[in-house]
């Protein structure tokens, strides 16, 4: 999976993106809302830390900018004191940062003051895999006799990763999200104040994704749809994984998306850009139908089967 997404020859170092006309959208690329709701957070949490002078928010898996780009243009109470970092390993996607943000490869050394946001990042990292036939095993990949990836099993684990069940169907297989359960903790280490916090899709334990079928969980894109196994075309398609959570540092605080959004006050520039288009929608401009975008976008975003469903934590320094 390393090699496949961020190798040489990688998926993301080749090109592959977040957006419409990309493989696979993700919440900044419905539209500016979501951006606008992060910025109201942002400035909470800089009124949190006193208003400090300096105020650093890290985008981490920044990918094209997107959500670096809404949150520039919302109105911020911090802008002044904003330091906008976008670490993103792809300088494929580097090169598509906007203005006004520090565009690096990984996440800044501390202290930091300020908040850590990982949109969707998770769940990309690169996974190792167990599975179950009578005792779990570590699924690895070697080469086939004509050059093609195969996978072979390990000696059962000893001792087992404490979250696998004991004892699963046979075929049955999880995700072992060490470097998720990495990046969480070089987070929270870096952070001197503030808050850490991820939006992912993602289950409470590791036992739901044993119980369910694995191609449900597992999955790949490519041009917006899904793609084929994990182990074909390498390279060209995305490799990602429901996140379970309980393989990761205890949270301060989980909620759906569509409960933190509604939190900072996503209804409330939902019903301005309604008030707004309706000012304006006898001679609308583009900052009116923008407005009037907000009422589609949220309903993508607030969707409980779709992105409202996705799980959001928070670690708090």
């Amino acid at each position: 999976m390393e090699r496949a997404l961020y190798g040489p020859d990688g998926f993301y170092m080749r090109g592959g993106v977040a957006g419409r006309r990309g493989d696979f959208l993700t919440s900044p690329e419905v539209g500016p809302l979501f951006g606008a709701v992060i910025a109201r957070y942002l400035d909470a949490e800089w009124l949190r830390l006193g208003a400090p002078d300096r105020f650093t928010v890290v985008d981490a898996g920044a990918g094209p900018g997107s959500l670096a780009r809404s949150v520039l243009a919302a109105d911020l109470a911090c802008r002044a004191a904003l330091d906008y970092v976008a670490a993103e390993l792809s300088p494929v996607q580097r090169e598509r940062h906007p203005a006004g943000v520090e565009s690096v490869a990984r996440l800044p050394d501390g202290p930091i003051d300020g908040v850590i946001v990982a949109n969707e990042l998770l769940d990309n990292l690169p996974f190792r895999l167990a599975v179950f036939d009578g005792a779990w095993r570590e699924a690895l990949v070697t080469t086939g006799p004509g050059g093609d990836p195969v996978e072979v099993l390990s000696a059962p684990f000893d001792p087992l990763p404490a979250q696998l069940p004991p004892a699963a169907r046979h075929g049955a297989r999880a995700p072992l999200v060490d470097r998720a359960a990495e990046f969480v903790g070089a987070a929270r280490s870096r952070l001197r104040n503030g808050s850490l916090v991820v939006f992912d899709y993602g289950v409470a334990t590791t036992a739901e994704l044993a119980a369910r079928p694995w191609r449900d969980w597992l999955r790949t894109y490519h041009r917006n749809e899904r793609g084929g196994h994990y182990l074909a075309d390498s390279g060209s398609q995305d490799i990602t994984t429901d996140v379970p959570f309980d393989q990761l540092p205890t949270p301060d605080d989980v909620s759906t998306q569509a409960d933190f959004l509604r939190r900072w006050g996503i209804d409330e520039l939902v019903e301005e850009g309604k008030r707004v288009w309706r000012e304006r929608a006898a001679a609308p401009d583009v900052a009116a139908l923008r407005m009037r975008s907000r009422v589609s976008e949220s309903e993508a975003l607030l969707d409980p089967t779709g992105l409202g469903g996705f799980v959001v934590a928070e670690w708090v320094v």
